[in-house]
């Protein structure tokens, strides 16, 4: 099977969250083959790469990313022979494939935490296992190492009686956390990214890969101990994992991106440079944070446009000069539904809507960014959150965890569902809207999670070749970053709209003699924006049926959720 090697930076990332894609033999649940049937759609996208979420055997406590198998296929998702059939018809439409390898932390089913349960020493060294503080005695557990907390909430550290010991888990319990220093460790995970290299894989997506190298000393950190994971994030060897990581396995050259969990910009810039060999580019999740009152992401407040501006700037025009690469995102499999989140929650009439704008709004600023876009799937048919009656309709371990801490620090049930309705990454992972027929298309079976009621408004097959929908304005914006090379390649600069209408962001992108301005207003009320230049510039795209046209004085009025990029 040939490989796809595309310009990074000038492809298109299109990901899917397999258990939620397309169902073939109506299970309920997304599989290899259900991709496959859906290979031409993709094509017609123009999407350059598939980044397919975990489908190695998993107990699922996390969805897929608590691998207990990482060089074979759950039965659920389809055989190997399914992914070579996948792999080689993607490579005839000329669209590469990305695997996302979970190598921070395995499932406790996997067989390496078994044979380490089961007292083989090389395998016990193949995870962070600590004391109690207060044990007497082997048997007795006394209290967890530190205070250290977990993503998804409580300890950091699970007791397990047949080790005698405290392993570190970062996220879920059903998540050991591997040791990094351990040059075995290193060996098993390059031979796992080369086992999928050899069969034929384009690239790698690597999560929370900036947690991979602990700090040398670990011990409290002050307050609840939730610093931890700022603590662990960049760690001392990480960089030079990471190289060892692609120089072991191969894949120098290959497309590749990392998951930053609380990353910092100067770090992100050293993994993603060209000099460092480490990744192409990171994901870094700071702008999605504009709406953590107080930073807790379960305390609900408004988007701060001006933060994320703010956060835009810093991280466009630094990574610039670094010669760093960002990864272009709103929506991923952990975040609720972008649309949702920035104010599209308004459904009405055959066209229009809050829905609408403020989904071509959020596309026409990632795909006119320094970086490569990705598009999650629904993204481009305008999906939203989900809106459940119940807790019991999610299936999220960190959204049941949170709604019960929310529930025990005073709030009622209506207010820690309407939080977790909001921020729960189920909303991410609602099946595709393939259809307005039952289940959305997505499976004739019973859906693992429910389908949104709105799927009989926001569906592929009503988008798709209807002038002005979602579906096509996402075609055309891919079709412009593959054609205009000032959106791949040109500086950008951010200008100060934000002065005199503080709801707009407004940056340039030039190349040569040419230049692009993008303006996009996050305000739900029309606001005029002055000192964007636009003299003998044209609108190129918009939002808007109607071009936004430049008064005589230089200012341009700009409708709500209004978003253009102009060209000269």
């Amino acid at each position: 099977m040939a490989a796809v090697q595309k310009d990074f930076k000038k492809s298109v990332v299109y990901q899917i969250y397999i258990k939620s894609f397309c169902d073939s033999n109506g299970d309920g649940i997304g599989d290899l083959p259900g991709i496959t049937s859906k290979l031409d759609y993709l094509a017609r996208l123009g999407v350059d790469y598939l980044w397919i979420t975990p489908f190695f055997p998993s107990p699922q406590r996390d969805n897929g990313y608590d691998v207990s198998d990482y060089c074979a296929i759950d039965p659920v998702y389809g055989t190997m022979r399914d992914f070579d059939t996948l792999v080689a018809a993607a490579h005839e439409r000329g669209i590469g494939i990305m695997l996302d390898m979970v190598l921070c932390h395995t499932s406790t089913e996997h067989e390496w935490f078994q044979r380490a349960c089961a007292g083989d020493e090389r395998y016990r060294r193949f995870y962070i296992l600590r004391d109690g503080r207060g044990s007497m005695r082997a048997d007795d557990p006394g209290e967890p190492p530190t205070n250290w907390q977990c993503a998804f909430g409580g300890s950091a550290w699970e007791w397990e009686p047949r080790l005698g010991k405290w392993y570190l888990h970062m996220h879920d319990p059903s998540q050991p956390d591997l040791d990094w220093t351990n040059p075995e460790v290193r060996a098993a995970c390059a031979d796992v990214v080369r086992f999928w290299r050899d069969r034929g894989v384009d690239g790698f997506r690597f999560d929370v890969v900036s947690l991979l190298s602990k700090p040398e000393v670990i011990e409290d950190v002050p307050g609840d101990g939730s610093a931890c994971r700022s603590l662990v994030a960049d760690g001392p060897h990480v960089h030079e994992y990471l190289q060892e990581l692609v120089r072991e396995a191969g894949i120098d050259g290959m497309v590749t991106v990392g998951e930053m969990a609380s990353s910092t910009l100067e770090h992100c810039i050293r993994y993603s440079r060209p000099e460092s060999n480490e990744l192409s580019m990171t994901f870094n999740f700071h702008h999605l944070k504009v709406d953590y009152a107080g930073g807790n992401k379960w305390a609900l407040t408004e988007p701060d446009i001006a933060s994320l501006r703010d956060i835009f700037r810093t991280w466009q025009e630094r990574m610039q000069e670094g010669g760093g690469w960002n990864a272009l995102f709103w929506d991923n499999h952990d975040q609720p539904r972008a649309i949702t989140r920035f104010g599209g929650r308004e459904l009405v009439g055959e066209r229009g809507g809050s829905w609408e704008h403020v989904g071509k709004m959020l596309a026409i600023m990632s795909f006119s960014m320094q970086g490569t876009p990705y598009i999650f799937q629904g993204d481009e048919l305008g999906m939203t959150n989900a809106g459940y009656a119940s807790i019991a309709d999610f299936d999220d371990v960190e959204s049941k965890n949170n709604y019960r801490i929310l529930l025990e620090g005073g709030a009622t049930e209506e207010e820690a569902l309407h939080v977790v309705n909001e921020r729960s990454r189920d909303n991410g992972r609602t099946p595709m809207q393939w259809t307005a027929g039952e289940h959305a298309g997505f499976t004739t079976g019973t859906p693992w999670l429910a389908v949104p009621d709105n799927h009989v408004r926001v569906n592929a097959q009503g988008e798709e070749g209807v002038p002005g929908s979602m579906l096509e304005f996402y075609r055309a914006l891919v079709r412009l970053r593959h054609e205009l090379p000032v959106l791949a390649e040109g500086r950008v600069r951010f200008l100060d709209a934000g002065v005199a209408a503080p709801q707009v962001i407004a940056f340039e992108r030039t190349l040569g003699g040419v230049r692009t301005v993008t303006v996009c207003s996050f305000d739900d009320a029309p606001c005029c924006v002055r000192g964007l230049e636009l003299a003998g510039m044209q609108c190129m795209v918009g939002n808007y049926d109607e071009a936004p046209a430049p008064a005589e004085d230089g200012s341009l009025e700009l409708r709500p959720f209004e978003a253009a990029i102009f060209l000269r």
